[in-house]
């Protein structure tokens, strides 16, 4: 690819695209690129750096995994038919999102406790989303406080707070200003994990990081949090099993189902803190649950099965996409989680009617690799390869991306008893 070419004096993000022919490269400089983004290769390298429990627990999913099969095999029945002749030397990656601009439709999905996979957790990711101006969400199960994840985004980060609604309001609303103060933009409610699903290899390895005093920061750096240790006379220092355990068992998968008086709720919170501040919910799959959340009032819905992690034997989160798209996507912003392994499936996710598309395990992998380094690599990946699928598609904008770029089969569970690893 000429660095030189006409796309560079038109486009507002950089050209993505360049970081292929920079990999290209590299060998004349006595260089070479940092890992083999192939998901497949990704995922093997991963399972090699991490220990045992840390595979297990990025791994996991529901049951048999069959929504995890699912997931991936709803790709497939869609395919693309590119465009020719058309002048890609225009094309931007960029959009907005609730009026503010974002490099590419893509962002860091919310994963917690990412000190399983680096000592430094949520901090290098941030970092990186940040530096290539993609939305990031921090998980409220993440291993790092609100405030020093914010700081690493840095100044103009558009950054999502992913809130695990306990049942502690003093505690909820705690958080919510802490993510306020610290520079989120919008709160996204996470409706399907009050309660872990049963993942066999987790529950045969007792593979939980919170009983082990790992993963419970956002709690341990909160002032209410803090005064609720007091009250049970637990020493996070001394007893960080029994503080890990308060903080998980009681206030994020604590197993006590909420209803939409308390997401009615929630949300005049967040608003009332944030001065009006967007507020989506994640995790719905149902029409019903759609327009009832628009009913609501929200901002937007994420359209997720929690990548097959929640529910085995669930549909698929992009067959979901569809219908909610038809339903009620003009009332909305729909997003969309679970599944995503290249630009390929942004690309179908957004031509389904997604308005944007989160990615997980992909950058997890990499930071499992290598860390900072490891995030930066595996996303300006899937950016160039986005950049180039537009470029060879025939798309110049994110906004030409729709139903008619696709050739579509009809909806098949046929395979679900394969499991697809990717």
């Amino acid at each position: 690819m000429d660095a030189k070419g006409p796309n560079k004096d038109t486009r507002s993000t950089p050209q993505w695209a360049l970081y292929q022919r920079e990999n290209f490269w590299a060998a004349n400089e006595g260089k070479a690129p940092l890992f083999d983004t192939d998901p497949a290769n990704l995922e093997a390298l991963a399972q090699q750096k991490l220990t045992h429990n840390g595979w297990n627990y990025v791994a996991s999913n529901a049951g048999l995994s069959h929504t995890h099969a699912a997931n991936r095999q709803a790709f497939y029945r869609h395919r693309i038919v590119p465009r020719m002749l058309v002048d890609t030397n225009t094309r931007d990656t960029a959009t907005t999102l609730w009026g503010r601009r974002v490099a590419a439709p893509v962002g860091f999905a919310p994963i917690g406790i990412n000190k399983i996979y680096h000592p430094h957790g949520e901090l290098p990711v941030a970092k990186v989303a940040g530096e290539l101006g993609l939305p990031y969400c921090l998980s409220t199960a993440g291993s790092q406080p609100i405030e020093d994840v914010g700081a690493a985004n840095g100044d103009g980060g558009v950054r999502f707070f992913q809130l695990y609604m306990g049942h502690d309001d003093e505690l909820t609303a705690s958080l919510l200003r802490r993510a306020v103060a610290a520079g989120f933009t919008a709160c996204v409610l996470t409706l399907d994990t009050w309660q872990l699903a049963w993942r066999h290899h987790d529950v045969a390895t007792s593979n939980y990081a919170f009983y082990r005093g790992v993963g419970a920061d956002l709690g341990l750096s909160d002032p209410v949090f803090q005064q609720r240790l007091r009250e049970a006379g637990i020493d996070p220092v001394k007893e960080p099993e029994r503080a890990g355990a308060k903080w998980i068992d009681e206030n994020v998968w604590h197993g006590r189902a909420h209803t939409w008086e308390k997401v009615r709720w929630v949300m005049g919170l967040w608003r009332e803190i944030s001065g009006g501040k967007p507020f989506a919910v994640k995790g719905v799959q149902s029409v019903g649950d759609a327009q009832r959340a628009v009913d609501e009032g929200v901002d937007g819905i994420v359209v997720s099965n929690h990548a097959g992690r929640q529910v085995d034997g669930a549909v698929a989160s992009l067959d979901a996409l569809e219908r909610i798209v038809d339903a009620v996507g003009d009332k909305t912003t729909i997003m969309f989680d679970s599944g995503v392994r290249g630009a390929s499936d942004v690309f179908k996710a957004l031509a389904l009617g997604a308005k944007f598309v989160f990615v997980g395990r992909l950058w997890v992998w990499g930071l499992s690799i290598m860390g900072e380094h490891g995030v930066r690599h595996v996303m300006k990946s899937l950016l160039a390869d986005l950049d180039i699928l537009m470029n060879v598609g025939g798309f110049q904008r994110v906004e030409q991306i729709d139903p008619t770029a696709l050739e579509s089969s009809p909806a098949s569970y046929d395979l679900a008893a394969t499991k697809s690893k990717l």
